[in-house]
Order: C-alpha cells, then structure tokens, then sequence
C-alpha cells in the first residue's frame, strides 16, 4: 500500500524544481531592470510574465512525474 523508500525519495527530487521557480520569480537582482525591452514592456514587466509560463510548465512536470 505504501510506496517503497527508494522509490519516495527518488520522487521528491522532483519537488526542487519548485525552488528554480521561486527564485527566479522572489530575488530582485534576476529582475530588477527596465532593459532590455520587448514589444515596448520593459524586463521587469515580460519577465514576470515568462515565468507565468515557465511555472505552469514546472508545477505540470512535476505533477505528472510524481502522480501515481
């Protein structure tokens, strides 16, 4: 019924992709620019936004990659 050890903790790894999101979106020296532009948004604004995408992309992986 419950999961092997070996195989949980190989799981888990997965989970640290989570930590690649938050930083990228919660420390300000990633972002903390108005150059370079794109379509007219500075950085800091097309930044966040990417990283809407990315972690969409992050949270699905690991979801699929942990599900049972």
């Amino acid at each position: 019924m419950h999961d092997a050890p070996g195989k949980r903790s190989a799981r888990s790894w997965w989970y640290l992709l989570f930590v690649v999101q938050f930083v990228g979106v919660l420390w300000p020296p990633f972002f903390n620019s108005a150059e370079p532009r794109l379509l007219g948004l500075p950085f800091f604004y097309w930044y966040q936004l990417l990283w809407v995408i990315i972690s969409a992309v992050i949270t699905a992986t690991v979801y699929l990659a942990t599900e049972r």
